[in-house]
C-alpha cells in the first residue's frame, strides 16, 4: 500500500509560516510602517536619496532574485538540463544591454512586466504543487488557475493605482529621442478609467466562474486543495487592495516582501540537504544553521550590493538587469510540476 503524501510542501508549520500566510503579514506590515520615518524619512546612500524602507525591500527584492542560481547553477540535475541557458545566455544577453542603450532601455521595461506575469505564475505554481499533494491531476484545471493568478495580479495593476508607476521606464526614452514611447504613461493615465471598469467587468465574471467550476469539480470528489484556495484567495484579495487602492502607500513593498519570502523559503526547502551534505555538516542543527545563514547572507550581501550601484555604471547596471530577466525566464522550467522537479 503506497504511503499518502502530505498536503503540504514541506510541512504545516513551514508552510504557514513562509507560503500561506506571508501575503496577509505582509499586508499587516505595510499597514504598520506606512507613514513612520521607516518609510518617510530620506537618508543618503551612495549619493542617492532613499529611505529604510526603500532600500529593505530594494535588498530583498533582488536576494530573492539571485537566489534562483543556486537551483540553476547549485543542482547538478538541474544545470545538465539546460547548459546553453545558464551559460551563455547571461553572458551574451549582458554583453548585448552594455553594447545598446535600446537594448538597456528596453531590458529594463521587460524586466518590469515580466515580473508582474512572473508573480503571478509563482502563486499558481504553489497552488498547483498543493493540489498535487492533495491527489489531484496535475493537468486539473491548470490552465484555469493559471489565468485566475494572471487576472488577480496583473489586474489590479492595470487597473488600479499603481499603473502610472510601471510605466516609468518608458520615459527613458527621451534620451533615445523615440518621443512615442514617452507619451505612453500620459495616454495610459488618461484610459486608466476605462481599465478600471474592464479589470472589475472582467474580473468578476472570471472569478464567478472559477468558483462554480471548483464546485463543480468537489461535487465529482476531485475538489482542488483547500490549501490552494486560501493561498489564491488571500493572495488575490493583497493584491487588489495594494496594487488596485495602495490606501497605505505601501504597494511595492507590500507584494514584494511576500513574493521574495515565499520564494526564498522555497529554494532553501528544496536544495538545503544537497548543501548541508556538500558543506560536510550531516544534517546535524548546527550545520544546518550554519548553512541557513551562508545561504541568507550571500543574497542579502547581493541585494544590498545592487542598493549600491551607481545607475550610471552600466556594467554592474547590466548585471542587475541580467539576474532580474535570468530569474524571471528560469522559473519557468526549472520548478515543474510534470517532470516532478519539485
Amino acid at each position: 500500500m503506497s504511503q499518502r503524501r502530505s498536503p503540504y510542501l514541506v510541512g504545516p508549520l513551514y508552510d504557514w509560516a513562509f507560503f500561506l500566510l506571508p501575503p496577509l503579514a505582509s499586508l499587516l506590515i505595510g499597514i504598520l510602517i506606512s507613514g513612520t520615518a521607516f518609510t518617510d524619512d530620506e537618508i543618503l546612500i551612495a549619493g542617492q536619496d532613499a529611505t529604510w524602507a526603500g532600500l529593505v525591500i530594494g535588498t530583498i527584492i533582488h536576494a530573492h532574485l539571485v537566489a534562483v542560481f543556486f537551483r540553476s547553477h547549485g543542482n547538478r540535475d538541474i544545470f545538465k538540463l539546460y547548459r546553453f541557458r545558464f551559460v551563455w545566455v547571461p553572458i551574451l544577453l549582458w554583453i548585448v544591454i552594455v553594447a545598446s542603450s535600446w537594448a538597456a532601455i528596453l531590458a529594463a521595461i521587460a524586466a518590469t512586466f515580466w515580473d508582474v506575469w512572473h508573480s503571478g505564475a509563482q502563486t499558481f505554481g504553489f497552488g498547483r504543487i498543493y493540489d498535487r499533494n492533495a491527489g489531484r491531476s496535475s493537468d486539473a484545471g491548470r490552465r484555469l488557475d493559471f489565468w485566475l493568478n494572471q487576472l488577480m495580479y496583473a489586474g489590479p495593476i492595470i487597473g488600479g493605482a499603481t499603473l502610472l508607476d510601471h510605466l516609468d521606464q518608458f520615459e527613458d526614452f527621451d534620451s533615445l529621442g523615440a518621443v512615442f514611447f514617452t507619451e505612453i504613461p500620459a495616454r495610459a493615465e488618461s484610459a486608466q478609467r476605462y481599465f478600471t471598469w474592464a479589470v472589475l467587468v472582467i474580473g468578476s465574471l472570471f472569478l464567478l466562474y472559477y468558483l462554480v467550476f471548483a464546485l463543480m469539480m468537489a461535487r465529482r470528489g476531485q475538489g482542488p486543495s483547500r490549501l490552494k484556495v486560501f493561498l489564491y484567495v488571500t493572495t488575490g484579495a493583497c493584491s487588489i487592495y495594494t496594487w488596485g487602492f495602495n490606501s497605505w502607500g505601501e504597494a511595492f513593498f507590500i507584494m514584494n516582501l511576500f513574493h521574495a519570502v515565499q520564494y526564498l523559503a522555497l529554494v532553501w526547502a528544496m536544495e538545503h540537504k544537497r548543501w548541508v551534505a556538500w558543506l560536510g555538516k550531516d544534517g546535524r542543527p548546527a550545520g544546518k544553521r550554519m548553512t541557513a545563514a551562508l545561504y541568507l547572507g550571500a543574497v542579502l550581501a547581493y541585494g544590498w550590493g545592487v542598493q549600491l550601484v551607481d545607475p550610471e555604471l552600466i556594467t554592474l547596471w547590466a548585471v542587475t538587469i541580467v539576474v532580474s530577466l535570468m530569474h524571471f525566464w528560469y522559473d519557468g522550467f526549472i520548478w515543474s510540476v510534470r517532470k516532478n522537479q519539485v
